[in-house]
């Protein structure tokens, strides 16, 4: 990626990812998954059937000319092109990723398109680029006429969606979650650290990574997807159980409920099995604080307890009734 000196190497890398729930009543098999994902005829898509189904799309290229966002300000104008892709997991959850690499400094003036073109995924700021204020602007959010990944990340998603193979009914009410993402180079003989994740209002999620300038920037992304993978399971599950009246006389309204988290979603939790090992590490910082998989632990074992309370009722009721 460039040696430090190096005013082309990759200083930033920025991303946004959708997570959500395919709109199909049943999961999609292998085959289906494949075909929803051909974004592209000359690339094949990627599928990997353990420890579970994953199914990625080939990258898309977006051209952008357009303004950075930054916290201060500044009017950063930049030129290249986003890449995108898609992912679905077990037939079921589907994510849209969004995300450019970033130099130091670029030319004084727009190149020809060409130019950019053989730089894939590479967004080219005219000038110096003040990574730490476009850091903290991708974080933010895009102003008016700036680049908006997450609009990219949407289109993908919506063009996915309109696919005949999906018949547009779920077996659960849910939303989408979006998770922003930078990541920046760890200082000179350090790992992977994660400087702060959020949780924002309106399904929002943040996170901010130092990474070493050996990784690739497509591996971070792989780890952004894991991350807002599980972050949309727990919050999805964290919801069902809000809604589900957990304790009321309504044992059928409490078993539709919780039913399909058991049948859709509980075996879907596997963190960083997907993961860059050179990231893979990070996931145990998670797991410390805000410690994901005991939260999940939690709440799985909560649902089971709930449906084999509602299984046993009817049961306590005629022994009950014979006494």
């Amino acid at each position: 990626m460039g040696a430090p000196g190096d005013a082309t190497r990759t200083v930033l890398v920025c991303g946004e990812v959708r997570t959500g729930l395919l709109p199909t009543f049943e999961p999609l098999d292998v085959r289906a998954a494949e075909q929803l994902l051909r974004l592209r005829a000359d690339e094949l898509v990627v599928v990997s059937k353990r420890p579970n189904l994953y199914v990625l799309s080939p990258e898309t290229l977006t051209g952008v000319d357009c303004l950075l966002p930054t916290s201060n300000g500044a009017k950063v104008r930049a030129v290249g092109t986003v890449t995108a892709r898609a992912a679905l997991t077990e037939g079921r959850l589907l994510q849209a990723n969004a995300y450019f690499r970033a130099p130091a400094s670029g030319p004084d003036e727009r190149r020809p398109w060409g130019h950019y073109l053989v730089r894939p995924g590479v967004v080219e700021p005219l000038g110096k680029l003040p990574q730490e204020a476009v850091a903290r602007g991708a974080l933010a959010g895009s102003g008016r006429g700036d680049l908006d990944l997450g609009l990219i990340a949407e289109g993908l998603l919506a063009k996915l969606l309109r696919h005949r193979l999906l018949n547009q009914r779920t077996p659960m009410k849910s939303q989408r979650t979006r998770l922003r993402w930078v990541a920046l180079p760890a200082a000179d003989g350090e790992g992977a650290s994660i400087d702060r994740f959020t949780l924002a209002e309106d399904e929002l999620r943040t996170v901010r990574l130092r990474v070493p300038e050996s990784v690739e920037p497509a591996a971070v992304a792989g780890l952004c997807e894991d991350l807002a993978l599980h972050d949309w399971l727990l919050t999805t599950v964290v919801r069902l159980l809000d809604g589900g009246r957990l304790g009321s006389s309504d044992e059928t309204g409490t078993a539709l409920v919780l039913r399909p988290a058991v049948d859709h979603l509980l075996h879907l939790w596997m963190p960083g099995a997907r993961v860059d090992r050179a990231l893979g590490l990070l996931w145990e910082v998670l797991e410390q604080e805000p410690g994901f998989s005991r939260q999940w632990q939690t709440l799985a074992q909560r649902i089971r307890d709930q449906l084999a309370l509602q299984a046993a009722i009817p049961l306590l009721r005629k022994a009950w009734a014979a006494r």
